[in-house]
């Protein structure tokens, strides 16, 4: 194994540097993961932009690789050479309330990959084996990448949301998250309601699974949900709490919105609107590693793939800089090459 790896490195809020670094070795319960692709996350903005002066950082939180090394303590289900993942929760503790109780992703004592320990926007990453996620050698590693942040997020949400095959679920916000999580809404039996911002996104999303697209700027969407019968689930990948807000009053009764963008605005909430109705809110985090083989899973089964463009590592600044900037579609992956 070689003695040293690039990584790219936080040296200055919103500023990424290609650094060498020593290759580490695995501690009791770790694995060392030679990476192979890294999806840029919008979630990786913040890391980015906001990274504590000094930690050096390296963000990304969409890792593929294969095990190079492992530490004293790993289960044997593990191998070196295993092609594995990790997304953004960096490993359960196994002896905190919420890991006995079985719910690993609400985990008190787990670190979150690229923003309180490092992550993949390198060619060596450490992990706790409890992070590890099998990947199908179906997929290939960058478009398996995004599959471990936006796949896992809506695959999760849709099998929350309460609805049943037939039900009309709309998604708001149709970029990372939102086009994947038309597809998965497609292919679970949905009659899908893509809502975005702009004509230009309309045909991507009715190619993605939507059998409706609703453009913001051309009309009301709340409306136009009205109109067709209301939702029996909305999907919010956004985080405009004013936005979110407005769509309420199309929630069927016994609806559920589901929150998956991360906001600081406060949302509006008719209280009536929401007893009377019987109507829910709730949030939904990414998934356990069994949830996210399951994501994987499903991936395959049904031919649901992210859409993606790629970048080698030491372009970091630059996919960071695409993203922020909203023209991709609909992911960036990080190759090691």
């Amino acid at each position: 194994m070689k003695t040293s790896y690039r990584a790219m490195q936080v040296s200055a809020p919103g500023t990424l540097e290609l650094v060498e670094r020593p290759v580490p070795q695995p501690g009791a319960g770790e694995v060392l993961i030679e990476v192979e692709a890294c999806g840029v996350c919008g979630a990786d903005a913040g890391d980015i932009e906001r990274a504590r002066p000094g930690a050096n950082r390296v963000p990304g939180h969409e890792v593929v690789g294969r095990i190079a090394a492992m530490g004293p303590g790993v289960p044997a289900m593990w191998k070196l050479g295993q092609r594995v993942g990790v997304g953004r929760l960096g490993g359960h503790c196994n002896a905190c309330v919420q890991c006995r109780r079985g719910q690993f992703q609400l985990c008190l004592d787990q670190p979150f990959v690229g923003s309180s320990c490092d992550g993949g926007y390198a060619e060596m990453m450490l992990a706790r084996a409890t992070a590890l996620v099998s990947i199908p050698d179906e997929l290939g590693s960058e478009e398996a990448a995004p599959l471990l942040c936006a796949g896992i997020a809506t695959f999760n949400a849709l099998r929350k949301c309460g609805a049943q095959a037939g039900d009309r679920v709309a998604v708001l916000g149709i970029g990372g998250l939102g086009h994947m999580a038309l597809q998965y809404a497609r292919r679970m039996g949905f009659e899908v309601v893509a809502i975005g911002r702009g004509a230009d996104i309309a045909d991507d999303a009715l190619a993605l699974g939507a059998h409706v697209y609703i453009d913001t700027r051309q009309e009301d969407a709340t409306a136009r949900l009205q109109t067709l019968g209301g939702a029996q689930a909305i999907l919010s990948t956004i985080g405009d709490g004013a936005a979110v807000s407005a769509l309420l009053p199309a929630l069927a009764p016994q609806g559920r919105l589901v929150l998956l963008g991360a906001g600081k605005d406060p949302l509006a909430v008719t209280t009536g609107a929401m007893v009377s109705g019987e109507r829910g809110i709730l949030g939904s985090i990414t998934g356990s590693p069994y949830e996210c083989e399951r994501a994987l899973d499903f991936s395959v089964l049904v031919g649901a793939r992210p859409r993606i463009e790629t970048l080698p590592l030491e372009q970091a600044q630059a996919a960071y800089a695409r993203l922020k900037s909203g023209a991709v579609k609909f992911r960036m992956v990080l190759t090691m090459g």
